[in-house]
């Protein structure tokens, strides 16, 4: 491990896996954050204040480790149809609905990146529209069966089988699937923070 590291406060594998993408090295930080959401809080609010708060959770709970002062990057999705905001499913049913709900029909996917550096912490927030193709409800049950919806946002996951009902997209693939490369690489440089690839293509 490099000594030039962030904090990870995601215990997500996906995000692991996008962040080592571009080469910065990092370790993780599992967090505890309430994400429930408050009366009348828009889905955009929503996801900046989680983010905000794991990226805040991720820095005391470092701190309280006795770690050396690090940054920690942090992100939270929401898939959004109709104004509600569908979190991991509760159980099938849950999961089955929301298969339901998105089924031949656009959403929209918000993803929050927020990174606490130098006493400051600074966020944006990665907006992609998503299209799925119909799905009929024998073709639902099967997908849940399978297991990959039980811990994804809106019930399906994008990198894995999910992507078969994925008819359109338009915005950031990384985003959808929890962490938005364009925007990451962005707050890290705003920061001084580069590694591997990234460093080596900064703008002269």
């Amino acid at each position: 491990m490099s000594e030039d590291f962030v904090y990870l406060a995601s215990a997500s594998p996906r995000r692991r896996e996008l962040l080592a993408q571009i080469a910065v090295p990092f370790q993780i930080l599992k967090v505890e954050v309430d994400e429930t959401v408050a009366p009348g809080e828009s889905p955009l609010a929503y996801v900046s204040r989680l983010a905000d708060a794991k990226a805040e959770a991720g820095r005391r709970l470092a701190g309280q480790a006795g770690a050396s002062p690090r940054s920690v990057i942090a992100a939270d999705t929401a898939v959004v149809i109709d104004g509600e905001i569908l979190s991991k499913p509760r159980d099938r049913a849950d999961g089955l609905r929301m298969l339901r709900l998105l089924s031949g029909r656009a959403h929209e996917v918000l993803t929050a990146v927020a990174l606490a550096a130098g006493g400051r912490m600074n966020a944006c927030v990665s907006r992609s529209e998503v299209t799925f193709r119909a799905i009929d409800p024998a073709e639902a049950l099967g997908y849940w069966d399978t297991g990959e919806p039980r811990d994804k946002a809106g019930g399906y996951a994008i990198q894995g089988r999910g992507a078969v009902f994925v008819a359109d997209l338009h915005g950031s693939y990384s985003g959808v699937m929890g962490l938005p490369l364009y925007e990451t690489a962005a707050l890290l440089r705003q920061a001084g923070i580069a590694a591997g690839a990234l460093e080596a293509a900064a703008p002269r």
